[in-house]
């Protein structure tokens, strides 16, 4: 399938990982933080119990039915129409009747002014500088009261910071300049101490890859063993001050 929302949405960033190995990345959303502490750490943060959730730039679905347990209705917003035929097929296996698939980007929503109470994004488009697009988007669809949840990856602290140095330097993002970013856009960080823990190592070292490329992961993989990768997350909640009146 031709995928041209680029030609339409602007805001559009390719993702060669969730595009290029959709299977892969399945695997490695289910590796992903077996114990739920970021859940746990997101619902301190708030609680979107009978709440209008967004999850922007859903992808394949992954996170839509674990919002969709306790939220009134998730709206999964994703720019690639590959991915969201995958989210809607894994919805309708579900039988989940309380989420929408919405085409869209970070700085295109296609909802109303302040008809959502929380907005989650996950390792897509909110990098720091550039993406004030998108935050603005983020106001404009909030409702007072709501907030934004944010989740990247720390660049300092555990296993996968480390290996995050093995990227080429062009690559590299400074993570003392990303605080003072989010902290000057209004966000609160909190670190979350999480990891990826695999069924099989094989299954770790195709997701290595498909993060890393052949090059980068080959010298990750080398110096790890285990099947088992410390990760911490930075995120942070929008406060009401940032939510248009």
């Amino acid at each position: 399938m031709t995928d041209k929302s680029r030609d339409w949405l602007p805001g559009v960033h390719t993702a060669p990982n969730i595009q290029g190995d959709p299977d892969g990345y399945e695997i490695e959303n289910r590796a992903l933080d077996p114990d739920g502490h970021l859940l746990a750490a997101m619902q301190k943060i708030y609680d979107w119990q009978d709440r209008l959730v967004v999850d922007l730039g859903a992808g394949t679905g992954f996170y839509l039915p674990v919002f969709a347990e306790s939220a009134r209705h998730v709206f999964g917003v994703e720019p690639h129409a590959p991915s969201r035929l995958r989210a809607m097929r894994r919805l309708s296996d579900l039988g989940a009747g309380n989420v929408s698939v919405c085409a869209g980007s970070a700085e295109q929503v296609f909802l109303p002014n302040q008809s959502v109470d929380m907005v989650h994004a996950r390792f897509a488009y909110f990098w720091g500088p550039g993406c004030e697009a998108g935050l603005a988007e983020l106001q404009r669809i909030i409702a007072p009261g709501g907030a934004a949840i944010i989740i990247d990856n720390d660049l300092e602290r555990g296993q996968f910071a480390g290996w995050l140095r093995h990227l080429p330097a062009s690559m590299q993002r400074d993570q003392a300049a990303l605080e003072r970013f989010w902290r000057r856009q209004g966000f609160d960080c909190t670190r979350v101490m999480s990891e990826w823990r695999f069924e099989r190592r094989a299954d770790l070292e195709r997701v290595a890859r498909l993060e890393f490329g052949p090059e980068a992961a080959e010298s990750i993989l080398a110096e790890h063993s285990g099947d088992r990768v410390g990760r911490v997350r930075i995120w942070g909640a929008l406060p009401d001050s940032l939510i248009m009146q």
